[in-house]
């Protein structure tokens, strides 16, 4: 296999004479392919096969432990000008770039197989999908490419129709995080990353091109490549809405891309569209669509059990990769908070006895494709996407934030997704309880200046007046004891079924200085263990907290400087006012 479409030709040309693999493989993207790279891993160790009679086509993959997680210290932005990437990006500019990671590539292919991956990001006929080729070193990253992307000779029949591909070259090296770069190039859109074999590092189109990349392309082209997931709500009477929602990590956002409608609420379906990214555009009639440009799962495993998310815990119970979880004596994949079955070796391979844990590391992954979950919206693959009713926001605050809340208009949206924050867990390292700005879930991923960014999402208003409603929701509010006033997890659709009854004017709100907030009667807790009194704290807001919030968002946007568009310094004026 080869290619016809010159630009392609010559650049792997080029990447050979830098490199040095000792053999050339074009990936197809076919099933014999997949399974003759599991086989050839097995074989090296690079993979371990599972228990196949409880977890079929199930294999685990320990990485080095230097390499177990995104490196936002050595990811880069690499624009001509340092105020295009902003204060929100590590930036370099792109000659000092190219020069200092190359040395790294060359000749390190030497030895190994150079594997060319045409892939595509979205719905393989959708004109809104964009496409990519990654060249890589690694088996490893060619196997998650299959069930993450939609990839092959597919892909490169339409990359050789358009001409245009987003450029991915990937060496794991020596895995010496001395040696470990993530270099991005938007105007050239390309992508090099050496040194790193795990995840966002190496599977060039998650993070790398379809957040950084493509939010740099969406910019230029009119539309938002944003860190959400895609979930559809249907009604009893068999009425989807979509919803378009991102959250900072530890703020549920799988579990809600995959909730399940409680015994409480009957004839309520929910179907998932997407877990992490969402591709948004305007159609004709001036609504937003979304498609997922991902075709699987890149899952954190600790934490997933029948309890907190069933179709997840399901779903990868079969095809499916592991990444740094442990393994009990039947040969099963453990991980913290199963529930199922004790480990007897860790993630690193070494023995394991309680307490010396954790067994799984916390950042070890599932990568599976979307197809396994039972959830599945086939609509995923629908080539125009589907419309967004809504656009939901979140954060985790122990006080502050109410339990649900509208913004006024599309601008004071953005300024709510401008401001988004969660404080952070007993996780991150010993710092409880401090503050971390996000602006709309995307900090790590915006590949230019947020002030642009910004600006970018206040244009919108000029070209549609059907633009979707804007939201924030915080299910973790908590008494002085330190107890979750809401119950989480499938009793969240309680308050997407508010927020869709907004979106049909069905219901009315309670306006206050941030917002619309839910009247408690048009809230449904039927067969919830929530008093009045406790509704109306979920549902409050205390001015003076308030106050010290939008205090501290002003301070972060004044950061941005002269790039701060006008629009928004007008929202956060009349926010502030509204609050004095």
């Amino acid at each position: 296999m080869t290619t016809s479409l010159t630009s392609l030709k010559d650049w792997i040309d080029k990447s050979v004479s830098q490199t040095l693999p000792e053999n050339i493989h074009w990936c197809d993207g076919s099933e014999e392919e997949y399974n003759y790279l599991i086989k050839e891993m097995n074989k090296s160790g690079d993979l371990h096969e599972l228990n196949q009679d409880n977890y079929p086509d199930c294999y685990l993959h320990r990485s080095d432990p230097s390499d177990v997680a995104r490196v936002e210290h050595l990811t880069f932005i690499c624009t001509k000008n340092e105020d295009d990437a902003g204060p929100n990006n590590n930036w370099m500019m792109p000659s000092k770039a190219h020069q200092k990671i190359d040395r790294l590539f060359d000749g390190a292919m030497r030895g190994r197989t150079m594997y060319v991956v045409p892939y595509c990001m979205g719905p393989i006929d959708s004109p809104h999908a964009r496409c990519g080729v990654e060249i890589t070193d690694s088996a490893y990253v060619v196997a998650n490419m299959k069930l993450m992307t939609r990839m092959g000779s597919k892909a490169l029949k339409r990359i050789e129709k358009e001409g245009n591909f987003v450029k991915g070259l990937h060496s794991t090296g020596q895995l010496d995080p001395n040696n470990r770069l993530i270099m991005h190039f938007p105007d050239e859109l390309m992508i090099k990353s050496f040194g790193s074999g795990y995840g966002g590092n190496a599977l060039l189109g998650k993070k790398c091109h379809a957040l950084r990349i493509a939010s740099w392309q969406a910019k230029q082209e009119g539309w938002l490549a944003e860190h959400m997931l895609i979930v559809g709500i249907e009604n009893p009477q068999g009425e989807t809405h979509y919803l378009a929602c991102a959250f900072p990590s530890a703020c549920g956002k799988t579990n809600l891309a995959m909730l399940i409608p409680p015994k409480s609420q009957p004839g309520w379906k929910v179907w998932t569209l997407g877990d992490d990214i969402a591709w948004l555009h305007l159609d004709k009639n001036g609504q937003m669509r979304a498609i997922n440009p991902e075709a699987g799962y890149f899952g954190v495993v600790p934490g997933t059990n029948e309890k907190t998310n069933k179709n997840a815990f399901d779903m990868i119970k079969n095809k499916t990769i592991y990444t740094n979880v442990g393994l009990t004596k039947d040969n099963e994949p453990w991980w913290e908070d199963k529930d199922i079955g004790e480990p007897v070796t860790d993630w690193r391979g070494n023995s394991f006895e309680a307490p010396k844990g954790p067994a799984a590391h916390p950042n070890s992954r599932f990568t599976v494709s979307a197809t396994n979950n039972p959830s599945y919206s086939k609509l995923a693959e629908a080539p125009d996407g589907v419309v967004i009713s809504a656009i939901v926001f979140g954060g985790r605050r122990k006080t502050l934030a109410p339990l649900v809340y509208e913004a006024n208009s599309w601008e004071h949206g953005v300024l709510i997704g401008a401001g988004v924050a969660s404080e952070t867990t007993a996780a991150a390292a010993g710092e409880v309880g401090v503050v971390r700005r996000d602006p709309m879930a995307m900090k790590p991923f915006c590949g230019y200046n947020f002030a642009d960014y910004w600006d970018h999402w206040l244009s919108f208003s000029k070209k549609s007046n059907n633009l979707p409603k804007i939201f924030h929701v915080n299910w973790f509010r908590q008494n002085e004891a330190g107890e979750f006033l809401w119950p989480g997890f499938g009793e969240n659709l309680r308050v997407l079924r508010w927020i869709i009854d907004r979106c049909e004017n069905n219901v009315g709100t309670n306006e206050t200085a941030i917002g619309g907030l839910p009247n408690s009667k048009d809230i449904d807790t039927n067969d919830l263990d929530i008093s009045p009194e406790v509704l109306k704290e979920l549902l409050s807001v205390e001015n003076s907290e308030w106050r010290d919030e939008i205090n501290s968002i002003g301070e972060y946007l004044e950061s941005y400087g002269d790039r701060l568009p006008a629009a928004l310094k007008k929202e956060f004026t009349k926010l502030e006012m509204a609050l004095s």
